[in-house]
């Protein structure tokens, strides 16, 4: 499989853990109870890829709250339009991955300005619609980005203006890691600085929103336009679970 294994998943040395919540999306309505899926998606292939050691980061985040990570490895993954059809097994399990996903973090290094050619590979690969599936459609996303110079934040602007066009929930909250070589030490674990907070309340307001929504994606992404085109009626609220887990409920006080 093309998911990169997790290097001391379980440790957190810049992680000030009497401030952490375990459970951040606790106390919000019940939906699904397994662990919120989360696929992370990084932008370079340098042996020390620091979108990669974030997104490690952010994945042992993802499970030390109570989530389940998968990192997507891109080493082999052809350009879009290289193979045809996509009848390539990276594709294919790259999609796989988003499918199974609930909530996604994209990473992607600044190069020029911009993000990086493997990063928008990744998502070009990625179709809005796919034999009656949507691989990204309602998913919860978190961007985050490094830069080698100063702070900047050109990758996660265009991140969140790809995300949109995915028809992604994109959270507010948002990473950029500046001269991100003098972040982490020798074995690629990030040192404790403002940087690492910001990546830690990323992934803590990803989990809640990932929570929070994810009973009820098929009512927040129904359109009238496809229901149409498919000849399909409108969802009725008085018989739709997701409908009534969130309209006002009359409590008893007012008839």
């Amino acid at each position: 499989m093309r998911l990169r294994t997790l290097p001391d998943s379980r440790s957190l040395p810049a992680l000030d853990q009497h401030h952490a919540l375990k459970r951040p999306a606790e106390g919000l309505p019940p939906g699904p109870q397994h662990p919120p899926r989360i696929l992370l998606l990084y932008g370079s292939l340098r042996g020390r890829s620091y979108s990669r050691l974030v997104v490690e980061e952010a994945a042992r985040l993802v499970r030390f709250f109570g989530g389940e990570p998968r990192i997507f490895d891109p080493s082999d993954l052809p350009f879009p339009d290289q193979v045809a059809g996509d009848d390539h097994p990276a594709v294919r399990e790259l999609r796989e991955h988003a499918m199974w996903s609930e909530g996604q973090i994209w990473c992607s290094p600044e190069r020029h300005g911009q993000i990086t050619g493997l990063m928008k590979a990744q998502i070009d690969h990625l179709p809005l619609k796919m034999g009656g599936m949507r691989p990204t459609q309602g998913r919860t996303l978190a961007v985050m980005q490094v830069s080698g110079g100063s702070q900047s934040f050109n990758a996660v602007n265009t991140l969140r203006l790809l995300g949109r066009w995915m028809r992604m929930f994109t959270i507010p909250n948002q990473s950029s890691v500046a001269k991100a070589f003098q972040e982490f030490d020798e074995a690629g674990r990030m040192l404790p600085s403002s940087y690492y907070e910001r990546i830690v309340d990323v992934v803590e307001e990803l989990m809640r929103f990932t929570v929070l929504l994810r009973p009820h994606v098929s009512l927040l992404t129904d359109r009238y336009s496809e229901r149409k085109e498919a000849g399909i009626p409108p969802r009725q609220a008085a018989t739709d679970l997701s409908a009534i887990a969130i309209a006002p409920q009359n409590d008893g006080t007012r008839v």
